[in-house]
Formats: C-alpha cells, structure tokens, sequence
C-alpha cells in the first residue's frame, strides 16, 4: 500500500474518531432524549395504533417500529442522534477529498449551538430535518462514487418522501431535493424547472394517500387552524370581525386590538386571552371548525381585506424570521421531575443556550440569507457533485423556510431547524467545490474542466 494511501487512511479513522467523540458526548448530554408535549401525543397514538392528523401519523409508525429496541424516549433519540452523526460522518469523509482542515472542520461544525441543542428533542421537525439531512448525504455519497448508486439514490429519494410525511408543507420544497437525490452529479436548472411540478403534485398527493388511505388516521383538520389564524390577523389589521359568528362588544374590542399575536395562533386557542374563538368555533351549536363554512369565511376575508391579510402575515415572518422565539421548549424542565434537571452535562448545554437563544444566531433569518447567499455562490459549480449539493440542499431549505410565508401558525426557532442543517451542510459542500475548482486550475486537467463545465462566470476564472 503507498505511503499515500495509508496517510489517507489514517486520516479517515481520525476524523470518524472525531464523528464518534461527538455521537459519544450527544448521548452524555441528552440520555435519554426529551418527548417534548407534540412528541408525547404522538408516542400515544404509536402505542394505541390509532392516528389522527393533526400531529404526524407517519412518525407515530416509525416510533411504533422503532420502540422495542429501547422503548419510549430513547428509541427515537437513538434513531436522531445516529442519523445525525451518521450524516456528518459522511460530509466529513467526502471533505477529506478535498482539504484535510476541511474533514476535521465537519464534526466541530455538527457542535454549532443553533444545530446541536436541538438533537436531543423528539420533534417531528427535528426528525424531519435530520432524515433530510441523511438522504442528501447519500446521494451526495453516491455521486461522489464510481459505481452505479442506485441503492443509495432510491433511499435517499424514499426519505425525502418520509420527510415530506412528517412535515407535509415540506411537499413545497421536495421537488429540489428529490431531483437531486435521483441525479445528484449536477444539479440542472432546466431540469429542475420542468420536473418541478409533476414532483410537487405527487409528494402533496403522497400526505392523504397515506395518512388517510393507508393508516386510516382521523381528520383533525390541522389546516383550518391556518384559517383561523388568517381570520384573527385579518380581523386586526382590518379592525373588522372577519370570522362567521358574531361576538359580544367585549370580544369584538379584544379581537381586534388583542388577541393577535404574531409569534403563535394558540391566542386563538387555548392561551390568554381569547381562547373563547375556538371554544365558539368547536361548540356544538356552531361546529365550525374544520367546515366549509369556516374556509367559505376565510376566502370572503381574503378577497375583501387584501392588504390586512399581506400586512398580518408580513407581520408574522418579521417575527418568525428577525425576532427571537422559542427555541427550546425550556419550561417543562422547571418541573421537579424532569430527567434533564438531574443531568449536569444537559444544564451546562442549556446555560449555553440560555445565553445565545436571544442573539442572532438563533433567528432563522440569519440562517435563510446564509442559505440564499451558498445557494447563489454554487451556480457556477452547480455541475460538480460538491456544487450540485450546495445548491440543491439551500434551494430546498429557502424554499422550505419560505412557505411558512402561507402556512405558518407560530414563529418556534426549529420551523427552520431544516435551513440550519442545510445552511452547514451546504457551506461545507461549496468549500469543497471551491477547493477542487483551485486546484483543477492550477493542475490543468482538461478532464477536471470539463466535469466542473469552466466557464467565464466561474468566480476563480
């Protein structure tokens, strides 16, 4: 064997070393993961065998699989934290082809605070955006390989459509994800526009055909609280009641003037200080969640109140994306009981976000434009297999991030947890692409130029 493949060699059992310290210290930190109140409903419906919509029905099935290995938490945390370290270990092995610094940098990246301290929660965003995070860096994998890769590619592109079953408004930015997943040595544009639709319609078809004709989960009607949401920040910024009831003077004023609140529809719901709108919309006299009445109410509000509807959701995305939010849901662990308060490691990660959780790296904005910005820098390297990841994964996570634009309801850190995964991820792979475009310059290869498709527009040229 020569000198430098043994050099090589040494170098992927050091960085995989490092991967493993980190796997290590997540299950020191976190054992033995947190079931936060969302991920509580959907552990429930695992062990009853009976799902509704509202949470996802797709995950209460992987749980119910996944749970006699360790039941409870500890299933689901395991399942996280490999698919986590698993993902990195990939990037990082696939960046020691391009710079030694570069690999070692991976696992040090996969401890950012805004990544890391999300690991240990059972969050159906959370495992979203690790299973994409995973089946990116297979067809990354596979591209980066001589052989053929099909295995690979048909897991990846499996995942995303697993993805797109846990957080079904993710059917918006699949499309970016799965083309590349299916041809992931360039990312083409043209490509990408044409299959762009037909791609879309099948993974927004794929969420009722499981959820309701496969699982046979109960309607809850999760979008109507989009609906409502909408009707009460039309109704504040028109100054007119836009919902399909009528309300006392006293109400009236308070929808008005204060029951919207830009962070969470749970105003509306179950929190102060108008949790009377559902009570009404829900009661048995009106029924009308979850009603054609009620959505027949929302487009006449649409149509009438344009402004007051752009106005309330420009509201909303200032708040979601430049303000600080929840990130953790750090409440439940005042609770004498918790398993967390007794572990010193998880309290020193909690101190440290603590400190952050209000400044910028905690605000998805941050991590938006981080995205953008990778996304338009691997343009010129979009037919490089470093390239083609860059770009399809922040495509996908800007995409992501914006369709909470429509569908959002409240402003939590970890609706972007995706664009933070893709954003690292990303940046990596865009260094890497850069690293291999400067050193095809300086070696001439015409076989390297050709592959990387040089042209006037690459940055180095």
């Amino acid at each position: 064997m020569s000198v430098a493949a043994v050099t090589r060699r040494r170098q992927v059992v050091a960085v995989l070393v490092a991967v493993a310290a980190g796997f290590a210290l997540t299950v020191l930190v976190f054992y033995p993961g947190y079931i936060t109140v969302d991920g509580e409903y959907v552990y429930a419906e695992a062990q009853a065998w009976r799902f509704g919509d509202w949470q996802s029905p797709a995950m209460a099935v992987l749980w119910r699989l996944i749970d006699p290995i360790a039941p409870g938490s500890l299933s689901m945390f395991l399942l996280t934290a490999i698919l986590y370290w698993g993902s990195f270990a990939i990037l990082a092995v696939l960046a020691l082809k391009s710079s030694i610094w570069l690999g070692f940098l991976v696992p040090v990246l996969a401890l950012v605070p805004p990544a890391f301290v999300f690991v240990g929660m059972i969050w159906r965003d959370v495992q979203f955006g690790f299973i994409w995070l995973f089946a990116a860096m297979l067809a990354f994998a596979a591209a980066s390989t001589t052989r053929s890769g099909a295995l690979p590619r048909g897991v990846a592109l499996a995942l995303t459509g697993v993805g797109v079953l846990l957080r079904p408004n993710a059917a918006i930015a699949a499309p970016l994800l799965a083309i590349y997943t299916i041809w992931p040595q360039r990312f083409t544009l043209s490509g990408a526009a044409g299959l762009y639709l037909p791609a879309a319609a099948l993974f927004i078809g794929l969420v009722p055909l499981v959820y309701y004709g496969v699982l046979g989960a109960q309607r809850q009607h999760p979008l109507h609280s989009i609906l409502v949401f909408d009707l009460g920040g039309i109704t504040h910024f028109s100054g007119q009641n836009q919902f399909p009831v009528s309300w006392s003077p006293e109400q009236t004023n308070l929808l008005t003037t204060s029951c919207y609140d830009p962070a969470r529809w749970d105003s509306y719901w179950h929190m102060d200080p108008c949790p009377f709108v559902m009570q009404r919309l829900e009661s048995r006299e009106d029924r009308l969640f979850g009603t054609p009445r009620l959505l027949a109410a929302w487009l006449h509000a649409l149509a009438a109140n344009p402004l007051a509807y752009l106005a309330y959701r420009a509201t909303f995305m200032r708040q979601f994306l430049l303000r600080s939010n929840v990130a953790l849901p750090v409440w439940d662990w005042e609770e004498t009981d918790s398993t967390y308060t007794r572990n010193r490691f998880f309290t020193a990660v909690l101190w440290l976000h603590n400190a952050l959780q209000p400044t910028v790296l905690f605000r998805p904005g941050l991590w938006l434009v981080l995205s953008a910005v990778i996304c338009a820098l691997s343009l010129p390297w979009r037919h490089k297999t470093a390239g083609a990841f860059a770009l399809a994964v922040t495509s996908c996570a800007v995409l992501y991030v914006l369709s909470y634009t429509v569908l959002g309801v409240a402003a939590d850190f970890r609706y972007a947890y995706w664009c933070v995964l893709a954003a690292l991820s990303g940046l990596v792979a865009l260094a890497m692409a850069a690293s291999d475009s400067r050193t095809a310059r300086f070696s001439g290869s015409p076989a390297t130029d050709a592959e990387l498709g040089a042209s006037a527009s690459t940055p180095h040229q």
